[in-house]
């Protein structure tokens, strides 16, 4: 399992395409990033929120808050997608994740903004998201979701994720995939490089 130095978030930056080809970087939250992040939430419509968190909510919480922008409390981490838009740095798109090395499960929720959904944000997310997964080790990466999300489960299912009953809550289904990705063959340079050095101490 590869350990974060929280000292340098910076070096785990990823950057992406969207499926027409524009840029955007994906990097840890950080404390600065609150009140962005804050109005980013705010920005979603009320059925994107309810998607992302299974209930009505018209921003996070503070303590919510809190733990989105300190990665690494309690092994959970949150990332925030970046793109320039009308020559100004604007959050479209957030995930946050738990790596649980018992069990060697990686455990995601993600959203988009509005504005960019259906333009491949989300399946670019979710590419990254299992490149981290293969990084700490994981043999599973897993979510859930509303039975009515059907963004969600399109993107998981052309990402060849299969789908289950939820534990505990008929309304969500569980998509899930095994992970079997070498160090070396991590797609993500960055998580490769992670992986690959976690591996040399390791040995």
């Amino acid at each position: 399992m590869i350990a974060i130095r929280l000292n340098d978030l910076k070096q785990y930056s990823d950057v992406l395409l969207s499926r027409g080809g524009r840029v955007f970087t994906v990097r840890f939250v950080e404390p600065g990033d609150a009140e962005a992040l804050q109005a980013y939430f705010r920005s979603l419509s009320v059925r994107s929120r309810y998607n992302r968190f299974f209930g009505a909510m018209s921003e996070l919480p503070a303590t919510l808050l809190e733990h989105f922008i300190h990665p690494g409390e309690e092994d959970r981490f949150s990332i925030i997608a970046l793109m320039q838009v009308d020559g100004i740095e604007n959050i479209v798109g957030e995930a946050r994740y738990e790596f649980d090395p018992r069990t060697r499960s990686f455990e995601f929720g993600l959203s988009v903004d509005d504005r960019f959904q259906g333009q491949g944000i989300g399946q670019a997310l979710l590419s990254n998201l299992e490149c981290r997964a293969a990084a700490f080790g994981a043999e599973r990466i897993f979510g859930d979701t509303l039975r009515s999300n059907d963004a969600m489960m399109a993107a998981a299912r052309k990402a060849g994720y299969r789908f289950g009953a939820s534990p505990g809550d008929w309304k969500l289904v569980r998509f899930q995939k095994h992970i079997d990705i070498a160090p070396q063959d991590i797609p993500c340079a960055s998580w490769r490089v992670a992986a690959e050095q976690a591996a040399e101490a390791a040995a």
